[in-house]
This record gives C-alpha cells, structure tokens and sequence, in this order.
C-alpha cells in the first residue's frame, strides 16, 4: 500500500508526497526563531520537516540558536546538535545556505560576511523570486523599539515569554493525551491582547516602511513569531513564523509563488495511505 506525507499550507490547500520518493521540493525555503538550545524549541517537527522538504536556497532568518537562554542555562540536547548537522550536511550537497542572525544569537553577527561549513553569514539579504520580485530578508529585532531602546525591558519579556511557553507545553501534552492537535496558547493570547496586537502592528508598519525605503517589492522577516503573508500599503510582507509557537516555515515553490507550510503535528504521526487521503488543493 502506497503511503504518502499530507502537507498542509496556511490558505488551506495542501499537498501530498510519496514517502518512497524525493523530499518536497522547493526553490526557496525560509526558517527562522527556532530557538535551539531551550526546552520549547519544536525539534521533532523541525527535524522532520528538514528530512522531507529540499530546496535550492535555505535562509536562516535568526534566532536559530536561543544564546540569551543558554547563558542562564545549558540546554543542549542531542536533537539539537542533530538539526544543525543536518542543515551542515544540505550546504555540503549543494543547498546554498544563508544564515541572517537575530537577537538571540546576535554573537554571530561578529562574522557577517563570512562563510562557516559552506553556510554565509550575512545581516540582510535581497532574494530575487523566480517571477523577479526582489524581496529584502532581514530577522527584524531592529526594527523592534523594545530590543532597540529598553533592552532590560526585552529580557524581563524573554522570561515571562519563556514562562508562557512553558505553560504552552503542559496545555499540549494533555491535549496529546486527549488525542487532540497542537494548539498554540501563547498564538491565541497573541490575538487576543491588545498591546501584544499592536506592537505586531507597529512593527509590520516598521517593515514595510523601511521596505519601500530600500526600493524592494517585500520583506521576508521573523522576530515577532507571528506568520504572516499580506499586502500593507502595496508592499509584500512575509512573516516566516517560528519553531517554538507556530511551527512553520515560508516557502517559494519553482513557479515564483510564496506560502505558509504548517508543519504542526506532523512528526511521529502516522502516514496516510491512499484510501485515507484527503482531497487536494492545488497550490
């Protein structure tokens, strides 16, 4: 019996793959704050997601190592190790790999415009899409006024942030009990907080307004954990996601076209086979 991967992207479609054939593939694949080096970091999905999917250009949009936490605390588990020996090994076969470091792993930013393991380190970058949308790719802490004035502020919100996440986890592992999926309660206070909805505004304005101002058609960024496709004021903002909250990644399929991939609940859960399969969306 054939069994195939279901992949669902944000706008609803989803897609199949044959688990005997090649990973998903893509021309442009975006990742960002998956926050190795702590408790929350969503390493099963990320894993799972980096052994089904390939691409021609993999962007590391910051906060891929979480420093401010490991300095309180070493967590390093060996999934962790495993994530960026993977990542390691698609440069080597021919993945052109760019890392944009953030704010959790701004020690990186000492060695911007060097190449580490085949992987460049850059602080911005401008993609070329395949239908020629120059798009400007940037984590986007700079563009935060918390990180950029209050930093004391910044790490007082890593530590209930951290907290809340922690909360996110007990909330799921009842849920996985409960044979229910993946939840984010920390997404939900998000769209349900005032303060938290318009800072997400404020620095979606900042985005775009510093976009036009380099003269590019969109900003792909993440920082905010919050994914996001949309217009604002005819520039294109694309907000990857996260690996902690919303498991997910941006992805540019061969024919130019940019989308959300949700990868919650998708590692350990069972392959479907041909009777069970849904129908499909085109994409």
């Amino acid at each position: 019996m054939q069994q195939h991967l279901v992949v669902v992207f944000a706008n609803g479609n989803c897609i199949l793959n044959d688990l005997s054939n090649s990973p998903l593939s893509f021309r442009t694949i975006w990742i960002s704050d998956t926050h190795l080096g702590t408790p929350g970091a969503r390493v099963d999905e990320l894993l799972h997601f980096l052994k089904h999917t390939q691409s021609e250009t993999l962007y590391l949009v910051g906060d891929i190592i979480d420093g401010w936490q490991l300095k309180k605390r070493f967590f390093w588990p060996q999934k962790h190790n495993d994530v960026i020996q993977k990542i390691l090994r698609k440069a080597r076969n021919g993945t052109k790999v760019i890392y944009i470091p953030g704010n959790h792993d701004e020690a990186a930013r000492e060695y911007i415009d060097y190449s580490f393991g085949e992987v460049e380190i850059h602080m911005d970058y401008i993609h070329h899409t395949s239908t020629g949308e120059k798009l400007w790719v940037v984590h986007g802490d700079l563009f935060d006024n918390v990180i950029k004035h209050a930093r004391w502020l910044a790490y007082l919100g890593d530590f209930a942030y951290v907290s809340l996440l922690r909360a996110n986890r007990l909330i799921n592992t009842i849920r996985q009990l409960l044979k229910l999926p993946y939840w984010s309660f920390s997404q939900y206070l998000k769209h349900k907080v005032k303060s938290a909805v318009s800072f997400i505004s404020a620095f979606e304005t900042a985005m775009v307004t510093e976009t036009r101002r380099r003269d590019c058609d969109g900003v792909v960024c993440g920082h905010i954990h919050k994914p996001e496709i949309r217009e604002i004021d005819g520039i294109r903002y694309y907000n990857d996601g996260d690996w902690v909250e919303s498991v997910t990644a941006m992805v540019e399929h061969h024919d130019g076209s940019i989308e959300i991939i949700n990868w919650a609940n998708m590692a350990g859960a069972e392959p479907v086979s041909n009777a069970m399969m849904p129908a499909v969306g085109s994409s």
